[in-house]
């Protein structure tokens, strides 16, 4: 929507402040730090860009960190929301290749709905605590949650627009993204039943 799109703008702009930092600290303040340390004649303050490079890289990484903060915080109430929609969904859903007391007049086709989802580098360091101390893992029990949640009301919508009455056949797949990020893919087969 609207708001996500603002986010991803700001997460943008930051993301651009910090490569801009990044690569003149990185490029040209480290070599210029290394000649002036080797050349006591040069000494002085940091000059003007060395501290704007410096100022470019943590605003950068704090812009970035706040846009993700708020737009979990807004997305927090949509995937409350979304939960208690899957769990009382408006379309039949089954594993089975059947739907008990009804026949399957025609198949539409292949649908699905995927997301991915990471969760707050604080609550990752929570549940890493955990696998010391042992316990479930309840932020990744969430997690997995709003992204099986996420994924099946993008497959229900998928059916709905194809004019189905059931989805049958219903699997789900996960897979680690990238650190503690994972994928969720719900698919099956939209029906019109008779």
């Amino acid at each position: 929507g609207k708001g996500r799109g603002m986010f991803k703008q700001i997460r943008l702009v930051g993301s651009t402040c910090f490569v801009a930092g990044f690569f003149v600290l990185l490029f040209v303040a480290i070599p210029w730090l290394v000649t002036v340390v080797n050349d006591p004649t040069i000494g002085g303050p940091l000059p003007w860009w060395v501290r704007f490079a410096v100022y470019l890289f943590i605003g950068g990484v704090a812009v970035v960190l706040l846009s993700v903060a708020a737009e979990q915080a807004s997305a927090a109430a949509r995937a409350e929301g979304v939960a208690e929609a899957v769990e009382a969904p408006e379309m039949l859903l089954t594993n089975s290749d059947s739907c008990i007391g009804r026949e399957v007049r025609e198949v539409l086709g292949l649908v699905q709905g995927h997301t991915i989802w990471a969760i707050w580098i604080g609550r990752d360091i929570s549940a890493l605590v955990k696998l010391l101390l042992g316990g479930e893992l309840t932020e990744y029990t969430e997690m997995m949650g709003h992204a099986r949640a996420v994924a099946t009301k993008r497959m229900i919508s998928e059916a709905k627009a194809m004019g189905a009455d059931a989805v049958i056949n219903v699997r789900l797949t996960t897979t680690s993204v990238v650190g503690t990020a994972a994928e969720l893919l719900v698919y099956g087969t939209a029906v019109k039943l008779g």
